[in-house]
């Protein structure tokens, strides 16, 4: 396969002008034009010429880009990865040898040596073949300290009899969430982890709800507990839950009320963050948050820096309470700390995993635990063992000699009956209506780009639709059933990055765009949103925390880079109903066989006997 420079030799995405060594490896799409100009001005700072020096930096500045904390020079040329389906030979790019690298980053004046603190404080540290940057090295150092310490704090002293009781008050039917609300309410540090469907937010309702009981037994205050989440969408649909299963838990009126008033909002927001500011948030080891308890849902999706900010900001004697899943796609910025965390697990240390599946059927349970197991013959005879609730189509979704209309069949159906509900809803102002038939299915891509990516999937759906847009009366960029995907956060519109929305006709004869918002639906003119786009199909990391009737995932050849355990898992626990996978079989087997673990030491540091592997 020819490189990006002899195909466009002037791609932007070229690096021009640096040593060959790292031209190779950004023609390659290893190193992007960022990566080479940290290195280029690092050894600039530092009078390095090695090209191999040069190299390492430059590996050491794409890490964090890409979700890993280090890069493991010693792992780095078997697992290094692309976000492309071009086929390129990764392994035969010039790779240094191990040994005389690590030497020589070693002897160099740039990098710190060791994992204890210097002195002088240098832009990277080697720690074995693990090289970081250094903020992330002082910041995994940070986050395993402020975690082992609360880890290894002492339960707090509780009436057994009394919290027994209510446990099988609160949860009479699920043991483990009894556990998990015994571990919130008596530890300093707690983590509740668990797949779709496992009662994760009605745990959290019956943590709030016993804490709030166990001070008024006590005579004490009624604590001040933070609800908090990394994103906007998945903040407001925390608070949504916790009022709706707080309102039906087996609890007095006063505690109820006391749940109904919990506001949920990003981890952001919850410490003060300060754009711009020299510090960035309010809240600090010197300016503690005021809260009694601090409980943050989608703890996967918190990346390693925000994670420290939150340690440092809640008090020692507070209690923190993560919740999550830990096999799902982990945060886009550096770390996977969640999974890093249930990874370390030691026997009594507040950690538990639910497992009981109260939302979707047995036919998707079985596909998500076979992927979450790692067990790619229980997959294949789960894709085939329920055709009611899954449906498979193997075939290469970007080969146009077996992706024929009529295999599609099943994909098109799905699409185009609830499109044609959303657009019938749009027309006639109704958006809820128009919102509940766009929940009813979705399109799930790995890729952004090429054959089994979005912007190949979004106009074929679109197209599939062409007869019922132009009958809206106008093929303009809105129209009545528009669905709608914010890319960004808008803080004045109360909408944030990942919402969805759909565009309906109006009293008036004009166009507004509908999303729900605390059970609420709010309009707003198309006008005023200022990130958008079109969302007929989207990709499997923008659906995470979405739920859909039925999932539609274009799953990509085998030898895509990008295509994991981890991301097939999240795209097939995106159904509730109904899941169509198209992908090979060999396409599928690879995605299970392959765990996309991030390259940290954070596992280590908290006592895990086993470091998992890097991957990408």
């Amino acid at each position: 396969m020819t490189s990006l420079r002899e195909r466009d030799p002037f791609d932007v995405r070229l690096a021009r002008g640096a040593p060959a060594l790292l031209r190779a490896f950004n023609d390659a799409g290893v190193l992007s034009i960022a990566d080479v100009q940290v290195a280029r001005r690092l050894a600039a700072l530092g009078d390095v010429a090695d090209a191999e020096l040069l190299l390492a930096f430059a590996l050491a500045a794409r890490a964090p880009r890409l979700g890993h904390v280090l890069v493991d020079l010693a792992t780095i040329r078997a697992t290094v990865a692309v976000d492309t389906e071009e086929r390129i030979d990764l392994d035969a790019l010039p790779w240094p040898e191990t040994g005389a690298w690590v030497a020589a980053l070693a002897g160099c004046a740039l990098v710190g040596v060791g994992d204890e603190d210097g002195a002088d404080t240098t832009p990277l540290r080697l720690v074995g073949t693990a090289l970081y940057l250094d903020r992330y090295w002082r910041e995994e150092r940070q986050v395993a300290a402020d975690l082992r310490g609360r880890l290894e704090a002492l339960p707090a002293g509780v009436d057994e009899a009394a919290l027994t009781a209510r446990l099988k008050r609160l949860a009479p039917d699920d043991a483990r969430q009894r556990n998990a609300i015994a571990a919130a309410a008596v530890r300093r540090f707690a983590t509740v982890a668990g797949g779709p469907g496992t009662g994760k937010t009605t745990t959290v309702a019956q943590i709030a709800a016993l804490v709030v009981e166990q001070a008024r037994a006590e005579g004490r205050p009624v604590p001040l507990i933070a609800l908090a989440a990394p994103t906007g969408k998945a903040a407001a649909r925390l608070e949504e839950q916790v009022h709706h299963r707080a309102a039906q838990l087996d609890t007095t009126p006063d505690v109820r009320e006391q749940l109904a008033g919990l506001r949920a909002s990003t981890l952001h927001r919850l410490l003060g963050w300060r754009p711009g500011s020299h510090s960035r948030f309010r809240h600090d080891r010197h300016a503690r948050l005021p809260h009694d308890m601090v409980i943050v849902d989608e703890a996967s999706m918190v990346s390693l820096t925000l994670m420290a900010r939150l340690l440092e900001a809640v008090r020692p004697d507070a209690r923190l309470v993560l919740v999550g899943d830990p096999d799902q796609l982990a945060s886009i910025e550096a770390g996977a700390v969640l999974g890093d965390i249930v990874r370390a697990a030691r026997p009594g240390a507040g950690i538990v995993q639910l497992e009981r599946v109260y939302r979707f059927g047995a036919g998707i349970g079985a596909v998500s635990a076979a992927v979450r197991a790692g067990d790619a013959d229980a997959l294949v005879a789960a894709l085939v063992s329920a055709p009611a609730e899954v449906t498979w189509i193997p075939i290469d979704a970007g080969d146009p000699a077996t992706a024929t209309a009529a295999v599609l069949a099943p994909v098109r159906d799905a699409a185009t009956r609830a499109g044609r509900e959303v657009i019938a809803a749009a027309l006639g102002g109704d958006g809820r209506a128009a919102l509940d038939a766009l929940g009813a299915f979705r399109l799930l891509c790995a890729h952004r780009r090429g054959p089994h990516g979005v912007t190949t999937w979004m106009p074929l759906v679109e197209g599939w639709l062409a007869g019922d847009i132009a009958a809206t009366g106008t093929w303009a960029r809105d129209y009545p059933g528009r669905p709608l995907l914010i890319t960004a956060n808008d803080y004045d519109l109360d909408l944030f990055n990942g919402d969805t929305g759909v565009v309906v006709a109006s009293p008036s004869g004009g166009l507004t765009a509908a999303f729900e918002r605390r059970g609420e639906i709010v309009a707003v003119r198309p006008a005023r949103l200022r990130a958008v786009d079109t969302v007929h199909a989207m990709t499997i990391h923008k659906s995470q925390g979405s739920q859909f009737g039925t999932a539609a995932v274009v799953v990509p050849a085998a030898d895509s880079r990008i295509l994991t355990r981890e991301l097939l898992y999240t795209a097939v626990t995106r159904a509730r109903r109904h899941l169509i996978v198209i992908g090979t079989e060999d396409a599928l087997r690879a995605a299970v066989h392959r765990p996309a673990a991030r390259a940290s030491g954070l596992s280590g540091r908290l006592g895990a006997s086993v470091v998992s592997q890097p991957f990408g």
